[in-house]
């Protein structure tokens, strides 16, 4: 037996089981395992990516003993995407200020 853990992190809430699986477990049977699919029932294994300690993983990825599998929500928008929105938005605010001073 190996001790594991499944976390899932939502902007106010986290989700953490730590329990114990036999030797040659997969990530994907330790999210089937927990808990994690009964409370968040938007956790879908086809659409979210799972990780373990920060690193993509497949499902079918072997744990060892510690591992921690981390299941990743989607993301709304990417980070490099939302930073050009946001400089767009700057540079139209300081031509309208500049405009009417």
């Amino acid at each position: 037996m190996i001790h594991i853990s499944v976390v899932y992190a939502l902007p106010n809430e986290q989700y953490l089981s730590t329990f114990e699986l036999a030797q040659g477990s997969t990530a994907e049977q330790a999210v089937l395992e927990s808990d994690l699919l009964k409370k968040h029932p938007e956790v879908d294994l086809t659409i979210n990516k799972l990780g373990i300690f920060a690193k993509l993983v497949k499902g079918s990825q072997l744990l060892v003993e510690g591992d921690r599998v981390e299941v990743y929500r989607p993301l709304v928008k990417k980070p490099r995407d939302a930073h050009a929105v946001d400089e767009k938005k700057a540079r139209i605010r300081a031509r309208k200020e500049s405009r009417s001073t």
